[in-house]
């Protein structure tokens, strides 16, 4: 096949097996839309904003694990792609970037939107070049899609519009290789004694253990222990299971830290867990991981495993122990679980925020895909939104962007057929509900829950705690299923408790997008759990100041 470059850059993406690219047209991308527009195998998603662009692109990588592909125009364009990548980047998410440019006899002359845009790139980027020669533009795509895959990145090309008119020479139709995956091997001995000679050990599991849960159960009824979730493991296991004791952290469970403040061994198996005050001291650890720079990267290590969760969990064997620490730990959790649903159950106008997150979970689909937006919200959607196994959770877990809830449920559902609903608060809502006008546009049924405060709920949370008043907090009340119903969306407003119940039934059994606005109560703070809810007063500023990192 031969043609213009553009037509190269395309062509070559589809043969790696791309099937859409989002983003928004721009001149320097004409020949690249053009080239679009000839190649019926792939499909343009026409976002609303390129930020918008880059994080559906980086949420569909996150759902899937495979390369997707967002484009930017020269200048701002390509600067709006920036948040969304640097969520890819933080998440690991393989994302291919293209960004157009100005003629190449412009650059270097300040042109109009001219940015050395290879130089803005460079941090974000696992890989970071532009085709100025048509003899390998193939190749470049190529690299880029093998440098996003396996190097698990942003991989970003930047294209002159005259290169991508330029003519190409026919495409060798390069594929990325074949690259064995090295699952490591190593010597399981010493791990297996510390496990056998444990009393209290807890598996502590992170997005690694993906799919893994029946190894998990066997591995937690073999050695009794409880086990314990980052933010990014929820939904690998059943949360109202014996075995496990919830997530850690500011919006983790008593249950949890309960485990980690009795335990004499921790097995941290597919997690990079940042917040190392949650960590006990002077128990002895185990880390699993496929990257060995993870290992050790927080808090020391005693044994080191470099291999897969599956191959530890399948090879690990551990003498069978009679006594099962989960056990001793059973009455904890059904009273932490008993306290919880007190709180669900209120039936308090404005309504309680965790009463939205309990409905929810008691009617998402089994095998659902949850997309939990950045604040107050994330601690609803984690601690309340308690769920059986198989339904996937998805958040800006690492960079922590707020307003990734709508993009991100549109770049989910285009790569499932599940049910995708997105928690979103108010604040989080309004920064990018532009992006429901792609939804409608692609008809791409994702259903939206605002958790509607008037309020940055997280940061008023915030400054209370560090002794100042709330200040710049106050959103301007919108009614923002009046807004999905202007763009052609239904919309629906919930004010009252009574009305909750029948509000989300009928938004999960809408055919199409639809958008749940629910008034909730300003004033429900995100406490921690190792904290009584009744204790407001006389809190350690410096123990909360640690405490409020809340995206593990």
């Amino acid at each position: 096949m031969s043609g213009k470059v553009a037509n190269t850059v395309i062509d070559s993406l589809v043969n790696l097996g791309i099937e859409r690219i989002y983003g928004i047209p721009g001149d320097s991308l004409n020949p690249l839309m053009d080239a679009m527009r000839q190649n019926s195998r792939i499909k343009f998603i026409q976002a609303r904003h390129e930020e918008g662009a880059a994080l559906e692109a980086s949420f569909e990588s996150k759902l899937t694990g495979k390369v997707t592909v967002c484009v930017g125009t020269s200048g701002p364009g390509s600067i709006h792609l920036l948040n969304g990548l640097y969520d890819a980047k933080m998440e690991g998410a393989s994302v291919i970037a293209l960004t157009g440019q100005v003629e190449t006899d412009l650059i270097g002359s300040d042109y109009f939107q001219e940015i050395n845009t290879n130089r803005l790139f460079d941090d974000v980027s696992v890989f970071n070049e532009r085709i100025v020669n048509p003899e390998n533009a193939e190749k470049i795509v190529v690299r880029a899609y093998r440098e996003a895959l396996f190097r698990k990145g942003v991989a970003h090309i930047n294209l002159p519009v005259d290169v991508l008119r330029l003519s190409a020479p026919r495409m060798d139709n390069l594929s990325p290789g074949i690259f064995p995956r090295l699952d490591y091997a190593p010597d399981l001995a010493e791990a297996r004694k510390a496990i056998n000679e444990s009393r209290k050990p807890v598996l502590f599991i992170g997005r690694g253990c993906t799919g893994l849960g029946p190894e998990i159960y066997a591995f937690a009824d073999a050695t009794g222990s409880p086990v314990v979730y980052a933010l990014n493991g929820k939904g690998i296991v059943d949360d109202y299971d014996q075995r496990v004791m919830g997530s850690i952290g500011l919006l983790g469970t008593k249950p949890s830290v309960d485990a980690f403040r009795e335990a004499d061994l921790l097995i941290m198996l597919g997690t990079s867990f940042p917040y190392v005050q949650f960590i006990p001291n002077g128990v002895r650890k185990i880390q699993v991981d496929t990257d060995p720079a993870r290992i050790g990267k927080r808090v020391s290590v005693d044994i080191p495993l470099v291999c897969t969760a599956k191959y530890f969990l399948d090879n690990i064997k551990p003498e069978t122990k009679k006594a099962k620490f989960f056990q001793t730990l059973a009455n904890g959790k059904e009273k932490w679980i008993r306290d919880m649903t007190a709180i669900e159950n209120k039936t308090s106008d404005p309504i309680l925020p965790e009463a939205v997150a309990a409905e929810l979970s008691k009617k998402a689909a089994k095998d659902a895909v949850i997309i939990g937006d950045t604040g107050n919200v994330t601690v609803w959607t984690v601690r309340n939104f308690r769920t059986v196994a198989g339904r996937r959770f998805i958040y800006s877990s690492w960079l922590g962007s707020m307003g990734i809830g709508i993009p991100g449920s549109i770049g989910a559902s285009f790569a499932t057929d599940r049910q995708v609903i997105a928690l979103v608060g108010d604040g989080s809502f309004a920064m990018t509900m532009m992006e429901l006008i792609t939804a409608a546009k692609y008809d791409r049924p994702v259903k939206v829950v605002v958790f509607n405060n008037s309020k940055l709920g997280m940061i008023k949370f915030e400054e209370e705690v560090m002794g100042y008043p709330d200040f710049g907090v106050d959103l301007y009340p919108q009614n923002f299923a009046g807004i999905a119903n202007a763009i052609g969306i239904k919309g629906i407003r919930v004010e009252k408790y009574s009305d909750l119940a029948s509000g989300v039934s009928e938004l999960l059994s809408t055919e199409g997008p639809a958008v749940l606005d629910v008034v909730v109560s300003a004033d429900e703070r995100p406490m921690p759990p190792k904290l009584q809810f009744s204790q407001v007063k006389g809190y350690v500023t410096s123990i909360l100041r640690e405490n409020l990192s809340f995206l593990d």
